[in-house]
């Protein structure tokens, strides 16, 4: 026995109206009078409270306790840029590699400087018959060394290399700064991603209950004759559609978060709330002011100007081999038979204690040609590195434009990409009261629901473009847009 339902009383009344009153009276009295008996029973079982269901002993949880009961975090841009500075292992090595940079060259300057050492020995040279020494080399039988030198070397080369080394230390901070800029944009790309997935979440979610409150509306109409099974069936695909991309907006929310938390806390979690709007506007600077700031702090110019200059010093240094080095010493202590201030020799006291200076001048003559090859492979380097820089001046000529041209060009549909959302959601409205009112087809209605979620969706897109394009304007300028 087929199964009755109030609603279709209530259909029967609108397919009864051409009958006679006191027959429709009848019919609709007896129709409801099979229904009520049905309802009451679906109220009482709605009403009677679930049997308590068994349960499996809880087991003991290895995990951690979750976060989500702590007070989440707040965090903005700026706040997750310095989180992911500070855990980043690509920038904390960039930093790391301009430390070791930077002594290095604290190194290669002190090398440069008088070295002070003291120095103590203590001599035994086996005796002759005659209380001399064996070897002519040694003073006594029992020698006492105790001094202290002062040593300065004086080499063009050694000047050449601190130089260098300096250098070095720029290219290395400038990579750093390159890092961070690179990292500023990584980050800013993750950020506005796990917000525009929470806001495509949003109208997942709206598109998922349009859906299912128009496969109802078709359904009801059907029931009344109104419209054809087809549109139901219609209705329900669309309605199990937007459910599926329900599910899919849910996966990205996730998976953009778990990105996000990787990057910017040292300790997994993700009770977190991104605290920045997407949608606020953000200026763009002029193309004149891109300029000015590129070419005054752009670190990839920077770092290749720093390797010209390290070739430069290297062909110095190797150059350098063709002149002569100059030492001094000077020593100050004692070097006698006695470890003692003052000796006593035929009655007479007399002091240990004196001086002593050594200088040397070492001439370079003949070395087979090494020190010729040594400046002919620092020469190729410095073309090399005069290529580079010519290469990265017009790169970075190339990409203000180019990064500016991006910028601009996402500014100017955004604007566009907002009103067709707009647009896309009062189409899916008044398409929906058309097909109410029998003047449009179901296929109408899905085209509208279909075109919303898109126009929604990119939307969303065109804003992340926008602020990651901003972000990629940094790596040129130094300079982070946000509102």
């Amino acid at each position: 026995m087929a199964r009755l339902d109030p609603h279709d009383c209530f259909f029967t009344n609108r397919m009864m109206a051409n009958v006679h009153l006191p027959h429709r009276q009848l019919i609709t009295a007896l129709c409801w009078f099979a229904v009520l008996p049905l309802t009451q029973a679906r109220v009482s079982a709605q009403e009677k409270p679930a049997a308590p269901q068994p349960q499996a002993p809880a087991a003991a949880s290895t995990l951690p306790p979750s976060s989500s009961a702590a007070e989440p975090a707040q965090i903005s841009l700026s706040r997750a840029i310095d989180l992911a500075r500070a855990n980043s292992t690509v920038y904390q090595a960039a930093l790391a590699e301009a430390g070791s940079a930077h002594e290095d060259r604290t190194q290669a300057r002190d090398a440069l400087l008088p070295q002070v050492a003291y120095n103590n020995q203590y001599l035994y040279t086996q005796a002759n018959q005659i209380g001399g020494v064996r070897f002519i080399a040694n003073n006594a039988v029992h020698e006492y060394i105790s001094q202290g030198n002062v040593h300065e070397s004086i080499d063009a080369a050694a000047v050449a290399v601190y130089r260098r080394v300096a250098a070095a230390a720029a290219v290395a901070r400038a990579r750093a700064e390159i890092a961070s800029r690179g990292l500023v944009v990584t980050v800013v790309q993750s950020y506005f991603a796990a917000i525009a997935a929470q806001n495509k979440l949003e109208s997942a979610r709206r598109a998922a209950a349009e859906g299912d409150r128009f496969l109802q509306l078709t359904q009801q109409l059907e029931h009344g004759g109104e419209v054809a099974h087809s549109d139901s069936i219609k209705a329900e695909l669309q309605a199990q559609e937007r459910r599926r991309q329900l599910q899919e907006a849910q996966l990205a929310l996730l998976n953009t978060r778990l990105d996000l938390a990787v990057l910017i806390f040292p300790n997994f979690q993700d009770n977190f709330v991104l605290t920045e709007n997407l949608n606020a506007s953000a200026p763009l600077p002029t193309f004149e002011e891109i300029q000015q700031q590129a070419a005054r702090d752009n670190p990839d110019l920077r770092a290749a100007l720093e390797t010209v200059n390290m070739t430069k010093h290297d062909v110095t240094a190797a150059r350098a081999g063709y002149l002569p080095s100059l030492g001094f010493d000077y020593f100050y202590g004692i070097d006698a038979a006695q470890f003692a201030a003052s000796s006593t020799v035929n009655g007479q006291k007399l002091s240990n204690l004196g001086s002593s200076a050594l200088g040397s001048l070492n001439l370079p003559v003949w070395n087979w040609g090494a020190t010729r090859s040594r400046i002919h492979q620092a020469q190729l380097q410095q073309k090399q590195a005069k290529a580079e820089l010519s290469y990265t001046q017009r790169k970075l000529i190339a990409e203000i434009r180019s990064l500016y041209a991006e910028a601009e060009t996402s500014l100017n549909e955004l604007a566009g990409l907002e009103r067709s959302a707009e647009l896309a959601a009062e189409s899916q409205r008044l398409t929906t009261l058309r097909y109410k009112g029998g003047e449009a087809t179901v296929l109408e209605v899905v085209d509208s629901q279909t075109a919303f979620v898109q126009a929604a969706n990119n939307y969303q897109d065109g804003a992340v473009r926008y602020r990651v394009a901003l972000a990629n304007l940094q790596t040129l300028t130094g300079v982070l847009t946000n509102p």
